[in-house]
């Protein structure tokens, strides 16, 4: 008999959720940043082994709701949350236990499921500071909840937690083919690679006013073997754009050509890549905006 289920990953903003789905699955189907708001959508990221599967939800970090964009997210955490067979809290080993840390393990203190939780980024601490976390850790954690120190981006302690979370799924099929890593659309991982490269090469400047759009995604009609993609960079005001634009275009210039990397490496083929830079202002309270982002 095989098990599958999903399991919800709870955290703060920042603290490694998706360089862990990554890790877990095995190829990038979260985007990474050092800044909050990377994670927008609940990003499915499947991991299969020979009798089991397990199916991460990657939750945006838990925050207080400021405009359309970031009650979607509110809502959804809730909405993963309760559907889920069971629920991972993620914990920054580095910065220690905070207050948002602690509203997150009081809400599934109650949760129908198991939960689990883990200190993430043990490798850089000494092992004193380790012990601290792992104890700060324990007296949040909800009853009956088991606590794992791993690194994310090391791998450090990741498979004793992936062993664990999969003892605690239900008997049941697989819920996805056995080849399939996520459950996104196409155009829109698409999209959040472009968003991804864009946000690394802005890190001081610009704020979470970023949205992407893929306006065209087809085969070159005269070179098969070749993917043409026309993407649309959103921004909220001039000074934004200004910024993703650069000086005579070069920062644009440098984030299509990181960008094409990365989309090269998903589709498995060559890549024209295309990008617009346009002013939206308060895009972020625009629910059709939101719709067509596939931010629910």
């Amino acid at each position: 008999m095989t098990r599958a289920g999903f399991v919800a990953l709870a955290g703060r903003p920042n603290v490694g959720k998706s360089t862990l789905t990554n890790a877990i699955v095995g190829v990038k189907v979260a985007i990474v940043s050092d800044r909050p708001q990377t994670t927008r959508r609940a990003v499915r990221g499947v991991a299969t082994g020979p009798d089991w599967q397990l199916v991460l939800i990657d939750l945006p970090g838990v925050q207080r709701p400021r405009d359309a964009l970031t009650q979607r997210m509110a809502r959804r955490v809730t909405l993963e949350l309760a559907d889920a067979d069971a629920a991972l809290i993620l914990l920054n080993g580095e910065e220690g236990v905070g207050p948002g840390d602690r509203y997150i393990a009081a809400s599934l203190a109650q949760a129908s499921g198991p939960v689990t939780v883990a200190v993430n980024k043990v490798d850089r601490l000494s092992k004193e500071r380790q012990a601290q976390a792992l104890l700060d850790a324990a007296e949040i954690a909800p009853p009956a909840a088991e606590v794992f120190p791993i690194s994310a981006r090391s791998g450090q302690g990741v498979a004793a937690l992936v062993a664990h979370l999969v003892a605690q799924l239900p008997q049941s099929p697989f819920l996805y083919a056995a080849e399939q890593r996520s459950d996104m659309a196409r155009e829109q991982l698409l999209a959040e690679l472009i968003r991804e490269q864009v946000l690394r090469r802005t890190f001081q400047e610009l704020p979470h006013a970023i949205g992407v759009v893929i306006e065209e995604l087809a085969a070159d009609e005269h070179d098969g073997e070749l993917t043409r993609i026309e993407a649309l960079i959103w921004v909220e005001t001039e000074s934004q754009k200004a910024i993703v634009v650069g000086r005579a275009g070069r920062m644009v210039k440098a984030i299509g050509t990181a960008a094409r990397r990365e989309l090269e490496r998903e589709l498995g083929g060559r890549v024209h890549l295309s990008l617009v830079v346009r002013v939206r202002r308060n895009w972020r309270a625009d629910d059709g905006l939101l719709d067509r982002l596939g931010i629910e």
